[in-house]
């Protein structure tokens, strides 16, 4: 059984967000956004990771990227690093781009 793995970018370019799917380790697949083979993400760079979560099915994983794409998975990204958010980037509340 493979890991699957649900991310969280955050841009420094512009603050915005990016959340993903991969079957990679999550900092393999930002070396990927950041060295610009991601058409999405491509004029974003640099890019940080800031979230990511593990699951063992990969429509798991996919049912979670759905959700932290949503108004409520947003919400829920924010309550989970609001710490980080708030003192680590000095921002309390960074934008909600989507990806895939």
């Amino acid at each position: 059984m493979n890991e699957h793995y649900v991310y969280v970018l955050c841009s420094q370019k512009d603050n915005e967000w990016y959340i993903g799917q991969t079957d990679r380790h999550p900092e393999e697949r930002l070396r990927e956004h950041n060295a610009g083979q991601m058409v999405s993400t491509k004029l974003r760079r640099p890019l940080e990771l800031i979230y990511y979560e593990m699951y063992r099915h990969k429509q798991d994983a996919l049912g979670r990227e759905k959700f932290l794409k949503s108004g409520a998975g947003h919400n829920f990204v924010r309550k989970q690093l609001r710490n980080f958010l708030n003192h680590h980037r000095g921002v309390e509340q960074p934008g909600s781009s989507q990806g895939s």
